[in-house]
């Protein structure tokens, strides 16, 4: 389990993961050696994943966002899935209740992109119906809680 400090640490991560230890450990107020020790350990134990950039999608290009609700036959929703986040298009795939097996989120350039991805999944084995609901506008996109 994680305390304030690696709490605070993270939240140092998120706000930019390209500072040094010595910038987070004068910001929250620790020795480098504690946060060098803490992060390294959170990498070893998986939570953190790895370090990335955050892309602003819309600048380059990615102007419809897409919510896809599937509903999957005889129990192969694993395999669907797995073979759906193959797609470069695919955000986010999530196994979900309700009245839908699955949800994805996915961006594309133009309707002609969001097209061959609508008729890519339902050419899916197993896969017998979908629901595509298109983003008019983004509120809040953001990943990173803590």
């Amino acid at each position: 389990m994680i305390d304030n400090i690696d709490k605070k640490i993270l939240k140092e991560l998120l706000a930019n993961a390209r500072q040094s230890h010595r910038e987070i450990a004068k910001k929250i107020e620790v020795s480098v050696g504690t946060v060098v020790t803490r992060t390294k350990k959170m990498e070893e134990e998986g939570l953190i994943k790895g370090y990335t950039a955050i892309l602003d999608h819309e600048r380059l290009g990615y102007e419809l966002t897409v919510v896809t609700e599937i509903t999957v036959s005889q129990g192969r929703l694993l395999e669907v899935d797995k073979e759906i986040s193959k797609n470069p298009h695919t955000c986010a795939v999530y196994d979900v209740t309700g009245t839908v097996d699955a949800i994805i989120v996915a961006k594309f350039r133009n309707r002609n992109e969001l097209s061959n991805f609508t008729k890519g999944l339902l050419s899916i084995p197993y896969v017998e119906r979908a629901n595509t609901h298109v983003v008019l506008n983004t509120i809040k996109e953001n990943f990173e809680i803590l």
